[in-house]
C-alpha cells in the first residue's frame, strides 16, 4: 500500500483511486508557503496589494517582485514559487501582445485569466513536467468595469470581488469577506487590501515590506509610490515605526 502511495506521488499525471493528482496538491501547498497576495474590486478600479519577503536588511526590498504589469489596462500578482511566476507573466505578455496584434483592441481580462489556465492546466496531464506552483490574481479593466480573476495550479480560473492567495489565506478571506463593500471607491479599496494583509498577526509594515498597484479604466496599470504607501499605512495605524524589514 506505502509503495502504491508513492507511485501516485511520483506520478505528476497519475490520478490516485480516490480520484487526487497529489503533485497538483504539493503544488498548492507551495503556493501556502508564499507571502500573501490581496485583490479586491472597487467601483474605482482593482487594486493588487502583497507582503514582500525581506530575507536579510542587505537585500533591495524593491527586488522582490510580486506586481506585475501585463499590458496598459491588465496587472497580474502572484503568491508561491516566484520562478513560476515570472514564467506565467512572461505567457500573458506573450498572450496579450498577439491578442493585440490580432485584434487591434486590448484583450479582456477573463479570456487572458482562461488562457493562463489552460496553459497551467496542460502541465496536470503532462509526463515529465510539474505543475506550476505558484497562483496568480488577475486585475484589469474590461469595457471600463474592474475584473479580478484567480487561477490556481490546478488551472482553474475563478471571477471574484475579493481574493487572497498564499500564506494566511484562509484568515485572510475571512476579514475580506466580513469587510468588502462593493460601492467602495479605489482609495477605500487600497485600505482594505492592506489591512486584510495585516489581519491574520496585527502586523505592521514599512512601506518597502508592502507592494499596491491598482487599475482604473482612466489611469490604467500604475504601482503606488514609496511615499503614497508609507502615508496609507501611517493613516491606518500599520506602518511600522523602524522602518526596517520584518519577517513576513
Amino acid at each position: 500500500m506505502q509503495g502504491d502511495q508513492q507511485g501516485y506521488d511520483r506520478g505528476t499525471s497519475i490520478f490516485s483511486p480516490d480520484g487526487r493528482l497529489y503533485q497538483v496538491e504539493y503544488a498548492r501547498e507551495a503556493v501556502e508557503r508564499g507571502s500573501s497576495s490581496v485583490g479586491v474590486r472597487t467601483a474605482g478600479g482593482v487594486v493588487l496589494a502583497a507582503r514582500r519577503r525581506v530575507r536579510s536588511p542587505l537585500m533591495d526590498a524593491e527586488s522582490v517582485e510580486k506586481l506585475h504589469q501585463v499590458d496598459d489596462h491588465l496587472g497580474v500578482i502572484s503568491a508561491g514559487n516566484a520562478a513560476d511566476a515570472r514564467r506565467l507573466v512572461e505567457f500573458a505578455r506573450q498572450t496579450v501582445q498577439r491578442d493585440r496584434l490580432t485584434y487591434d483592441e486590448p484583450m479582456p481580462v477573463e479570456p487572458l485569466a482562461k488562457e493562463v489556465a489552460d496553459h497551467v492546466q496542460e502541465y496536470t496531464q503532462s509526463g515529465g513536467a510539474r505543475p506550476y506552483g505558484t497562483a496568480l490574481l488577475v486585475g484589469g479593466v474590461t469595457d471600463g468595469r474592474p475584473v479580478l480573476y484567480e487561477t490556481d495550479p490546478s488551472g482553474t480560473p475563478s471571477a471574484w470581488d475579493a481574493a487572497a492567495i498564499g500564506g494566511e489565506s484562509g484568515e485572510i478571506r475571512e476579514f475580506l469577506e466580513a469587510e468588502y463593500a462593493a460601492d467602495a471607491d479605489l482609495e477605500s479599496g487600497v485600505d482594505l487590501a492592506l489591512e486584510a494583509l495585516a489581519a491574520p498577526d496585527d502586523a505592521t509594515f514599512s512601506p518597502a515590506e508592502v507592494a499596491v498597484g491598482t487599475v482604473t479604466a482612466e489611469s490604467g496599470y500604475r504601482t503606488l509610490p514609496t511615499d503614497d504607501r508609507r502615508n496609507a499605512l501611517d493613516a491606518l495605524g500599520l506602518l511600522d515605526e523602524d522602518g526596517g524589514p520584518q519577517a513576513s
